[in-house]
């Protein structure tokens, strides 16, 4: 996910801390923990990211890098998938 697919999930810059995190934390079907986990912090570091509705930059960083990374992760996916259509046509 490029910084511009960021946006196209409803994460824009100027969000505040709990839209970023409730928005991330629902697309990706994850839980505060899960979430922290993936991104390197504690799920009282996301807590409190959200009951003071304030974001570091290095979380939302994090947060960016790792939906980013999804992201890339699905495309490989598909794209091994349509490798292995392509040589299993051409092997026939």
């Amino acid at each position: 996910m490029a910084k511009d697919d960021v946006e196209d999930v409803g994460i824009k810059k100027g969000d505040n801390a709990e839209n970023i995190i409730k928005k991330t934390a629902k697309l990706l079907g994850m839980n505060y923990r899960e979430l922290g986990e993936a991104i390197g912090y504690t799920e009282g570091g996301i807590k409190n990211a959200v009951a003071q509705n304030k974001i570091s930059n290095s979380m939302q960083k994090a947060i960016e890098l790792y939906l980013e990374n999804v992201e890339l992760k699905r495309e490989r996916e598909d794209t091994e998938k349509l490798k292995k259509l392509i040589n299993d046509f051409l092997s026939k």
